[in-house]
């Protein structure tokens, strides 16, 4: 799917900007913060702007068509796989990775029969990532 169908079938009216915003956010599994996709897009769309990026990014999170991952207090990052998933953030390196996991809707059940209603569920873990297990063994 083209990020000017993902817009469409998110019921947002597809701009230059938001579809080169959404096309980056799908094809860069990277977790980008507003800055990343600012700097990325910057230079094929001269006339973009940061507020124009978070606004975009904020109609985005709003319409369901990304998710915005808070993992790191200082950053908020954003993620166009809006497939049910974990995320790992490496202490190290800081990079987010995509984490499978299964999904179990009798955990939610608890939370209905009490008058909840659950919209989003977030499954984030931290520690050290391959790459960087790897770098400080052979940096030993």
């Amino acid at each position: 799917m083209t990020a000017y169908e993902y817009l469409l079938n998110h019921h947002i009216k597809p701009s230059v900007q938001r579809i080169a915003i959404m096309d980056y956010l799908l094809k860069h599994k990277t977790h980008p913060c507003i800055d990343e996709i600012y700097t990325a897009l910057c230079k094929e769309i001269p006339t973009l702007s940061k507020t124009t990026v978070y606004n975009t990014l904020k109609l985005f999170v709003e319409q369901g068509a990304a998710k915005m991952l808070t993992i790191d207090e200082k950053n908020a990052c954003f993620d166009g796989d809006m497939q049910p998933h974990a995320h790992f953030q490496c202490k190290v390196c800081n990079k987010i990775y995509d984490m499978p996991v299964k999904v179990h809707p009798e955990e939610t059940e608890a939370f209905l029969k009490d008058g909840f209603i659950v919209e989003e569920v977030h499954q984030y873990y931290k520690g050290i990532c391959p790459d960087c297990t790897e770098k400080n063994i052979t940096n030993n």
